[in-house]
């Protein structure tokens, strides 16, 4: 099996904190992710000045603000950019981010982003999805808040500009996520109606679901996190702290072991254990030589060094080449 990719969704949780963004790097890189995920806009470009913030954020918001307020206090220059991008590579983590207009497109084209990470609010977004397909990077679409139609309009756009490379990811966003919505078979709907790589965003409090989609087959995930669940901001109530990624990170990389090969076969350190477990075909009272052997003669016990109780069928109704006592292994 493959190594599942795992994306630590950092997000806005900096809180426009060029030093905060920076210690989520660090906190990452220490859990072991593949990649750090940050978000990229222009406030102007993204929303009007009269958009309201969605319930959860004003819920997480110490004060309301319209949403062009709040993400304006949100946003990474370039020049913050390039600086994490180079700080990510000191720390051996890809650093990934999610552009939300197609001038920050472009910025990150000529930073170098390797992957484009496309939000589940830009799928119907034609010229954005286009713009995306023709940078030839591989592309993951996330696909909250749609259907498979959603979903097949955005594959047919991104292909038919040029996409090459994409993987979808089964995504609900509502923050935090209700047990009951998440519906994770559809990870595996959405991959067996495109024959797509699939994956998981997730937005439940814990990390059990991620855990469980990579039992299920995704290849990637995606869990936003923060320095402390407490913090002012939009995300963080939403979002795992370190240990709590760490323990995620380390549970996926063991169910990848445990997951195997998919080979039904005895293991070596189980071949020990067939001799003590397995039973045999034994006498349960004494037999002569001559003896018909019945169902009233033998029975079958541990261990299993001597006939196996396979044979049985074939040994019932045989006669006796020796006399037997009671617990001695029959032979044929």
């Amino acid at each position: 099996m493959s190594k599942v990719f795992i994306i630590a969704e950092a997000g806005v949780n900096h809180n426009g904190s060029i030093e905060i963004a920076k210690k989520l790097i660090d906190e990452a890189a220490k859990c072991g992710v593949d990649a750090v995920k940050f978000q990229s806009f222009k406030a102007k470009n993204l929303v009007t000045k009269i958009a309201k913030q969605a319930d959860y954020q004003k819920e997480n918001m110490k004060k309301e603000v319209s949403q062009y307020e709040m993400l304006k206090a949100l946003e990474l220059s370039y020049d913050d950019h390039i600086e994490l991008i180079n700080y990510s590579k000191e720390k051996g983590i890809m650093f990934l981010s999610s552009p939300f207009d197609l001038e920050s497109i472009d910025m990150l084209m000529e930073l170098g982003i390797e992957i484009f990470k496309v939000p589940s609010g830009e799928i119907e977004n034609v010229p954005y999805l286009k713009k995306i397909a023709k940078t030839g990077k591989k592309v993951i679409l996330s696909t909250g808040m749609s259907n498979l139609a959603d979903i097949e309009f955005a594959l047919d756009i991104l292909r038919e500009a040029g996409a090459k490379d994409i993987s979808v990811l089964h995504c609900n966003t509502d923050y935090p996520t209700k047990m009951e919505e998440v519906n994770l078979t559809a990870m595996n709907t959405i991959g067996n109606a495109f024959l797509v790589e699939i994956g998981y965003s997730d937005h439940t409090k814990g990390i059990e679901i991620p855990i469980a989609a990579v039992a299920l087959g995704a290849k990637i995930i995606e869990k936003h996190f923060t320095l402390d669940k407490n913090m002012d901001g939009p995300d963080h109530k939403a979002s795992l702290e370190p240990d709590e990624l760490k323990a995620m990170v380390d549970s996926i990389r063991n169910v990848e072991i445990a997951l195997g090969n998919g080979i039904k076969a005895l293991t070596n350190s189980e071949k020990k254990n067939i001799k003590v477990a397995r039973k045999s075909i034994i006498c349960s009272s004494y037999i002569k030589k001559g003896e018909v052997f019945t169902e009233e003669n033998l029975t079958i016990k541990r261990p299993g060094t001597g006939l196996s109780p396979k044979m049985w069928d074939k040994i019932i109704g045989k006669k006796a080449q020796r006399d037997y006592n009671v617990d001695e292994m029959v032979e044929l």
